[in-house]
């Protein structure tokens, strides 16, 4: 007999099918918990700023250092936009650890999320 003909065996069946689908979505849950709290934090190469920005790559927060006062304000905001980018790099980094180590390397939705993550953070695919 076909085991979904069969009353008990389908209600064991529909029973593991929502175990899984429970399992995945509090791993869904879990993982994109993770990457909201993700930062990244970058200095510039000159050490003129330091920038620290959340998993989106929206800045949360910007220090200067006593060096900006011998630097013009073009160096300045150089340095604003090189930090910016070195610390969205970081935090693009972690979210695809994350992704990685959640989903597996070879997961087609792992590399769909991290296509995601490079495109925000204006990075070209990574293997």
């Amino acid at each position: 007999m076909d085991e979904l003909l069969d009353p008990d065996a389908s209600l064991t069946y529909l029973r593991g099918w929502q175990d899984r689908v429970e399992r995945n979505a509090a791993t869904a849950r879990d993982t994109a918990d993770r990457i909201a709290a993700v930062r990244g934090t970058a200095r510039d190469g000159n050490d003129l700023t330091e920038v620290t920005v959340d998993s989106t790559g929206a800045l949360l927060d910007i220090r200067f250092t006593d060096r900006i006062h011998r630097f013009p304000p073009s160096a300045v905001a150089r340095a604003v936009l090189d930090a910016s980018t070195a610390a969205r790099r970081a935090a693009a980094g972690r979210a695809r650890e994350i992704v990685t180590e959640t989903l597996g390397p070879d997961s087609p939705a792992a590399r769909a999320i991290t296509a995601q993550i490079d495109s925000r953070a204006g990075e070209g695919p990574h293997g």
